[in-house]
């Protein structure tokens, strides 16, 4: 029996692999932050942001169907503001806005009063649209 070689029995141990933990992620809660309204010629683009500038919900009149030169439109605007108004309150129960408008498009006014149809406070009204100072620069002098 000197010549036996004996080896150790091994048993097989099925090892499963647990799924991670699946946790619920947290809703972040904005009540209040800022609405930017950029309100030009050809579009009307509307980006509610927290205190900080943060993006939480944007919309375009071009993102919300409208094509051509019915984007430059009151109505576009409007559309384009309770559309992202309502991304925004859904998802971060947002209520109360600081108005932030930029440009000298048709959807200036109408994206504000689109946003007290949505129950949002409007606490204030800042344009920030820029002012030319000294004129483009003049052609060069006409030699006959």
């Amino acid at each position: 029996m000197a010549d036996e070689i004996t080896t150790p029995i091994t048993t097989t141990e099925t090892t499963t692999a647990t799924a991670p933990i699946k946790r619920k992620k947290s809703k972040r809660v904005v009540a209040s932050g800022q609405v930017r309204v950029l309100a030009t010629f050809n579009n009307t683009i509307v980006s509610f942001t927290d205190n900080s500038g943060n993006v939480l919900a944007t919309s375009s009149a071009g993102a919300c169907g409208f094509r051509g030169s019915k984007k430059g439109t009151a109505y576009a605007a409007q559309v384009a503001a309770e559309r992202a108004g309502q991304i925004a309150k859904q998802q971060y129960g947002f209520s109360r806005a600081e108005v932030i408008i930029k440009g000298i498009g048709l959807g200036r006014d109408s994206a504000v009063r689109a946003l007290t149809g949505l129950d949002i406070y409007v606490e204030s009204i800042k344009d920030v649209t820029g002012v030319p100072h000294g004129g483009v620069r003049p052609s060069k002098a006409r030699r006959i």
